[in-house]
């Protein structure tokens, strides 16, 4: 097993270039499944649950190859409608699967994807929703069998916004008989670039970024060539460790207008933040100056950057307060980070942060994918010797190579066998 080692103490200079969305492109590729022909997407990451979704949907019968970076998705002859556990339980996003199957086939048979180290992610918005538009489903040892003579339009509200769910959903309702109306649907930006692809399809989708998408079932649908939006995620870990490093870094091929909130953030704590239309600069400053934060689903600040963001406030100039109101169990980062010197106090979804001058290196245990990042980021201002950071296999999951483009701003960073 891979272990990531840092000395600290280096601000970042230079540029990085931004790598496509992981949270776009799955769901963008579980969308292939919905017509044959051969669908071609570019931007799309190296990643691990990338492969794992890939290696899933090969046991469907669907084809991929790569052209020149481009990849090459043919789905003429899909053979099997299961989805393993053995391959599900590594990535929640599987469920994605299971509207596009129901689209085209009219069944399926997917795992439930189990539990989740951040907090529940329950599933059952997902099926209240297919129920309503004529699925018929009922669980056995651990799998959801699903079966429709025909998907029917329907008016779906959900209870919270859900990313994952408004994805399944539209996927579903592309080819059902009438319109099918999602409300209280979330609106974050890879809902929108599905929404793209979907249309690019042949799909009739409208209000994607609102509340309320509509989608209106057609007859036929044709293969798409899509280009993924970059990852606003490793966007916003890399604008953090510029700060925090007290860098000058530029941050290539992005979507500043995804990043509103982190923006306005970074721009509180005294650092400088220049923007373009595909591109973000940001100088760190000689003081930082604590911030609070409230995680919210999109346009609000994202649960997914509050881990790294609580690294940044740990070397703060006071105190700072961060809420976390999307997962529940989302701190479970800042034992590792205590390791470490920080100053952090834990109060149901408040955790309060007393900034001190420096962070101490240690061996630290990453527990999740964002929490991998944070340690990382901590690593990179540490004082005192090597970092280590165990269990990186969580940050494969959702960055592509995060160490060797640290190593090109300069970062005192590499890769060893644990």
């Amino acid at each position: 097993m891979d272990k990531i080692v840092i000395e600290g103490g280096r601000p970042l200079k230079g540029t990085v270039k931004i790598s496509g969305a992981k949270n776009a492109a799955l769901p963008t590729i579980a969308s292939c499944i919905l017509c044959a022909g051969t669908h071609r997407l570019a931007n799309i990451p190296q990643l691990k649950d990338i492969n794992t979704i890939k290696k899933i949907m090969s046991k469907f019968g669907i084809l991929f190859h790569d052209e020149d970076g481009v990849l090459a998705i043919n789905s003429d002859n899909i053979t099997c409608y299961e989805a393993p556990y053995e391959l599900v339980k590594t990535m929640r996003a599987s469920i994605l699967l299971l509207g596009p199957l129901l689209a085209r086939y009219g069944k399926a048979k997917i795992s439930l994807p189990g539990g989740c180290a951040i907090g529940a992610r329950p599933v059952n918005m997902h099926l209240k929703a297919l129920a309503a538009m004529g699925v018929d489903m009922f669980l056995d040892h651990g799998y959801i069998h699903a079966n429709t003579a025909g998907m029917q339009g329907a008016n779906i509200l959900f209870d919270i916004p859900t990313v994952t769910g408004t994805e399944n959903i539209m996927m579903a309702a592309v080819t059902a008989k009438g319109t099918t109306v999602l409300k209280n649907s979330a609106k974050e930006p890879e809902v929108l670039d599905l929404a793209d692809m979907l249309r690019g399809m042949g799909a009739d989708i409208e209000g994607d970024g609102t509340d309320t998408i509509v989608v209106r079932g057609v007859n036929d649908l044709h293969p798409a060539q899509h280009t993924v939006i970059p990852d606003r995620i490793e966007t916003g870990t890399f604008m953090i460790a510029a700060a925090m490093t007290k860098g000058d870094v530029k941050i290539d091929g992005c979507r500043p207008v995804h990043l509103q909130a982190l923006i306005e953030k970074l721009e509180s704590t005294g650092s400088r933040v220049s923007v373009s239309d595909a591109s973000i600069v940001v100088k760190g400053p000689d003081v930082i100056e604590s911030v609070d934060i409230k995680t919210r689903p999109y346009p609000g600040f994202p649960t997914d950057l509050q881990a790294q963001f609580m690294a940044f406030m740990c070397i703060a100039d006071g105190w700072s307060m961060i809420r976390e109101t999307v997962f529940e169990n989302r701190f479970i980062h800042v034992s590792e980070l205590q390791r470490m010197g920080a100053d952090i106090e834990i109060n149901g979804n408040q955790a309060l942060i007393r900034g001190a001058a420096r962070l101490l290196s240690a061996p630290v245990m990453a527990t999740d994918l964002r929490a991998s990042a944070s340690l990382i980021l901590a690593g990179l201002v540490a004082e005192g010797g090597r970092t280590e950071v165990h269990r990186i296999y969580h940050l494969d999951r959702g960055y592509e190579n995060m160490e060797e483009k640290f190593r090109n701003l300069g970062a005192d960073i590499w890769r060893e066998k644990a």
